[in-house]
């Protein structure tokens, strides 16, 4: 047993009963709240999941009495989308601020593995803004536009057969964040009796498959009998129609066919007054009641515990928020600094690598320096001989060229004095 339930035990055991000698006027509570409820107005919320062209528009049209803005849809959508649609309704002096939030392309695409994964989002992401208002400093939720998913009508094939994997993967993914009512759309497209065993066996799908749907209450003896009754009904099999035709002396919504006329009101022909009856009607309220309760508690305490915040110590003694804040703040501040050292470590580490990769490219430079010096003093020495021996040749040509100048002279001489003496004699 929880510390807290102990402590309420011994509280209550403290509190000792008195009687009154008179009136004094606290029973005028109930009509209070009342009243205020009133004057403030109430919000639901109510999530329709089914293919494209089952009828979830029309079911809406029909439940409520009224004709919604309907959006065609095609099969060809690449994605679900969600799209959500928020109602100012009255009836007598009750106001009600309705929103209907709608799958469109639910399982009209190849691959339908994610196809329930954007409705997970979608109500987790109501649950994270309810929960990020309520930890605000300053709140406001008597003005919160609540839009939390209070209900689920879970849209099933009149197949006959047994319900698709794609129902039961998504209802198992959804069946701990909403309160999931099924129904079978069209139901006027299947006999009475193929309808009975389609009944049985969806629920005997559901229980082997560990799906939870909503149960209607039955704690509360004023309602106890007809949701004992209503339970066993279902899932609910459902026509919607919002055309009227004369039965009789009354107009009547009905959906007509050249075989005849089917009653949308009349619980012979479906289950439509039943599903209105306990989603409107007696239990609207335990639904709005268990989605904060129940899915909403789970939701906001998953997501404090992954937060790191406790209700209680290792030895199992109260912890108040700010300890548990504290504590947190403290890890939080160590594994900053641990970080911090990691990556300073991490920069040493790479400047070290870094000027060490400088280095080897510096003697790699320095190598190919000292190589590239030598090539060229080599070749400098080869230059200087091939000059040396360009300059013996120079010299050695200009040696025999001026003996053969001087022997070029000396024999113009000999032959001038030979012409001279040749001259005399004559």
């Amino acid at each position: 047993m929880a510390s807290s339930d102990v402590a309420r035990q011994l509280q209550d055991k403290n509190v000792r009963p008195l009687s009154l000698s008179g009136h004094v006027g606290f029973d005028s509570l109930p009509d209070q709240l009342v009243n205020k409820s009133t004057c403030q107005g109430f919000c639901f919320n109510i999530l329709c999941i089914g293919e494209t062209g089952i009828g979830k528009s029309t079911l809406m049209d029909t439940l409520f009495n009224t004709n919604f803005e309907n959006f065609e849809s095609s099969h060809f959508e690449p994605k679900v989308k969600l799209r959500a649609q928020t109602y100012d309704l009255q009836e007598s002096n009750v106001r009600l601020k309705l929103t209907i939030v709608n799958t469109v392309g639910f399982g009209d695409q190849m691959n339908k593995q994610e196809s329930y994964q954007h409705i997970v989002d979608y109500i987790d992401t109501q649950f994270e803004s309810y929960l990020q208002e309520e930890l605000k400093i300053k709140r406001s939720l008597h003005n919160y536009h609540d839009s939390r998913i209070h209900a689920c009508l879970y849209f099933i094939a009149p197949s006959g057969h047994s319900l698709k994997s794609l129902d039961l993967v998504t209802m198992k993914k959804l069946d701990s964040k909403v309160n999931i009512i099924p129904v079978i759309a069209k139901a006027d497209t299947i006999s009475k009796s193929e309808l009975h065993k389609f009944k049985i066996k969806i629920m005997s799908e559901l229980v082997s498959n560990g799906v939870q749907i909503y149960q209607f209450p039955t704690d509360d003896e004023t309602v106890a009998k007809i949701n004992t009754a209503m339970n066993g009904h279902l899932p609910f099999a459902v026509v919607g129609s919002t055309e009227e035709v004369k039965i009789g002396n009354k107009m009547v919504k009905a959906r007509q066919y050249p075989w005849g006329v089917v009653q949308v009101e009349n619980e012979n022909h479906c289950d439509f007054v039943k599903l209105r009856e306990m989603l409107i009607c007696v239990n609207m309220e335990d639904l709005r009641e268990q989605t904060h309760t129940r899915h909403y508690e789970l939701y906001r305490r998953c997501k404090l515990e992954e937060m790191g915040f406790k209700d209680t110590d290792p030895e199992s003694k109260p912890v108040s928020l700010q300890q548990t804040y504290e504590a947190k703040r403290q890890e939080f501040l160590g594994e900053l600094q641990k970080r911090e050292e990691e990556m300073r470590q991490m920069f040493v580490q790479r400047v070290k690598e870094k000027e060490a990769e400088l280095k080897e490219a510096e003697r790699e430079l320095q190598g190919k320096f000292e190589q590239l010096k030598r090539l060229r003093q080599e070749e400098k020495n080869k230059l200087d001989e091939k000059a040396k021996m360009l300059e013996d040749e120079m010299n050695a040509f200009s040696k025999r060229k001026a003996a053969a100048e001087l022997l070029q002279a000396q024999s113009f001489s000999t032959n001038v004095n030979i012409k001279k003496d040749k001259d005399r004699k004559k």
